[in-house]
């Protein structure tokens, strides 16, 4: 059978791997301006960002694993970041009753200070670099990428 081809005779496997290329064109170009504006205005790295902001949906605190896997990262790599907040009063840990073994760690309210002055800048960032889409657009691009989402069984949003 052949494939299915755009009215240019192109293949359509061919124009979902160039439209795949220009999406992470897209994400890898808002991901380093995201990147150099943390660490140029705020001192920080996204990956700091990240956890924060895991730890911010979590007020309760989170297990070291769960971070990981909220991020899709290894323990290693949170363990890192997770000692440096410690260590600059953003986060603490705290024993899990019953676990000896186990420990939460939740931002301190310097934390919680902290993120949401990044996160206020971050959601702004975004506003800006997306600046040219409207409404229809948003909408429209959320719908496409939730299919894609959807085809490959992980659901939306």
């Amino acid at each position: 059978m052949m494939p299915k081809t755009h009215p240019t005779s192109e293949p359509l496997s061919k124009q979902r791997l160039r439209l795949w290329l220009r999406f992470l064109k897209a994400q890898s170009s808002i991901e380093a301006e995201i990147r150099r504006r943390l660490r140029d205005q705020y001192g920080s790295t996204l990956p700091r960002f990240d956890v924060m902001s895991a730890l911010a949906r979590f007020p309760d605190g989170l297990k070291m694993s769960e971070i990981s896997g909220l991020l899709k990262v290894s323990n290693g790599n949170v363990t890192g970041i997770v000692d440096r907040l410690t260590q600059d009063g953003l986060a603490l840990r705290v024993a899990v009753p019953g676990d000896r073994r186990a420990q939460l760690v939740r931002l301190t309210p310097a934390g919680q200070s902290a993120f949401a002055e990044l996160a206020q800048a971050h959601e702004a960032w975004l506003d800006e670099m997306l600046g040219g889409l409207g409404p229809d657009e948003l909408d429209g691009f959320g719908e496409l990428l939730d299919g894609v989402s959807e085809h490959l069984g992980e659901g939306g949003d």
